[in-house]
């Protein structure tokens, strides 16, 4: 078995996981989380939302962090669980998140189509971006690390134009703590219903930092790194999300933010240059998250084939550039398919379904650990399994009937395989 380099530094492994979770969510996600808490008709519903996706997002983070120093290889919580819980349950993680991120995948493509093709030639764009990703990382991953710095430093550069000038007019912030009393968004069930539902969806952003657990066998001194690497890309997009949540309740207050699927660019719509810098944002960081993603699915797929819950010719490393490339190549023809023949407008919460079902084994396998592999303190996995288990629950409902019917048809493909074996 071939191992993969370990070349990327600290600093590469928190761009690729910025540049993954400050991704098109940001510029997307906040109109459906908006949309779950308007009921309840307050602004602070839509902060106090996310704010339970972040520290659902750290109770992983750390657990992440905790494991893949213990086990630093490629596959994340397939690895962890199946060595701490067994060869079931790291199934069940991979599985989910295999499946899970490729439907990110194509929509991450199509959004980025959205934002920079001509109408009508979106799919073609997106399929077109998907084959260029692809060679990119298939050629080594220090020049997606590279690719990565810039995708995050134009973003970060769109973002902040974008701040300064929705904030040079007049904001109103006062619609940021509307209606935080008792009749707000604490009056009743209906009302955290809302609250956790725009949480999972909203977690959907934050999910990045799972690349970096997945790189783990790429990474130089990796029990330093990885966890560094992981808190570290976190605590820089939970700031960038507050910083928008806060200018876009300002701006547009909670219903306007609810009533459009650009947030962002309504937020600029009377400085048309403003919205030029957005679109241009918006599909470079569409870019960055679909780069990462690539990069993070196809070497979860090289640990599943590895242990052979995949096809075992899907494990093969490029002897030159030594990377996954049979897995990510397959993984790409799938993405181009599903771009240009799968409407995926619920893509959202039904990747948000096989992600949360992903950190629920992990937060479960960080648990078991020995004192001497225990970097954080255990209440953070029993807060990040409990926040998994109630934003799976709230998420849409055809998302969870989808992720679930999913999920137990890969069980049982797994079963039928390993029943014989064990005849």
């Amino acid at each position: 078995m071939t191992s993969l380099a370990r070349r990327l530094t600290t600093t590469d492994a928190v761009v690729i996981g910025l540049s993954s979770m400050i991704g098109a969510g940001v510029f997307a996600a906040f109109g459906p989380a908006a949309q779950a808490v308007l009921p309840a008709g307050t602004g602070a519903a839509l902060l106090v939302a996310l704010g339970l996706a972040a520290v659902v997002a750290y109770g992983n983070a750390t657990s992440s962090a905790q494991l893949a120093a213990q086990y630093p290889t490629s596959g994340g919580t397939y690895v962890y669980g199946r060595e701490r819980l067994g060869p079931w349950w790291g199934y069940v993680a991979g599985w989910g998140f295999v499946v899970g991120k490729t439907a990110s995948c194509a929509a991450m493509a199509l959004t980025f189509a959205a934002y920079a093709a001509p109408p009508g030639l979106e799919r073609p764009v997106a399929a077109l971006a998907v084959v260029a990703l692809a060679a990119v990382n298939y050629r080594g991953v220090t020049r997606t690390a590279r690719l990565a710095r810039w995708i995050v430093a134009v973003v970060l550069l769109a973002l902040a134009v974008w701040t300064a000038v929705a904030l040079a007019g007049e904001p109103a912030w006062s619609r940021v703590a509307d209606g935080t009393g008792a009749a707000g968004f604490l009056g009743g069930p209906a009302g955290w219903y809302g609250v956790l539902q725009a949480a999972g969806l909203l977690f959907f952003a934050f999910a990045g930092y799972a690349r970096i657990a997945t790189l783990g066998e790429e990474v130089r001194d990796p029990q330093r790194t990885v966890p560094r690497a992981i808190v570290g890309a976190l605590g820089g997009a939970v700031v960038v999300y507050g910083v928008v949540a806060l200018t876009l309740l300002a701006v547009l207050g909670l219903a306007g933010v609810a009533g459009t699927t650009a947030p962002l660019a309504e937020a600029v719509a009377g400085t048309p240059w403003a919205g030029v810098v957005v679109r241009v944002g918006a599909a470079t960081a569409s870019l960055g998250a679909l780069l990462a993603l690539v990069a993070g699915v196809g070497r979860t797929t090289l640990a599943m084939a590895r242990e052979g819950d995949l096809p075992r010719w899907l494990s093969a490393v490029h002897p030159r550039f030594r990377v996954p490339h049979r897995a990510e190549a397959a993984l790409a023809v799938v993405v181009v398919a599903l771009v240009l023949t799968v409407d995926l407008r619920g893509a959202i919460g039904f990747s948000s379904f096989g992600v949360l079902v992903y950190y629920a084994v992990a937060n479960l396998a960080a648990w078991t650990q020995t004192p001497e592999h225990r970097r954080f303190p255990r209440a953070l996995q029993a807060v990040g399994l409990a926040g998994c288990v109630a934003l799976c629950a709230t998420l849409p409902v055809a998302a969870v009937l989808a992720g679930a019917g999913v999920l137990a048809v890969g069980l049982l493909v797994r079963w039928a395989r390993v029943r014989p074996r064990a005849a």
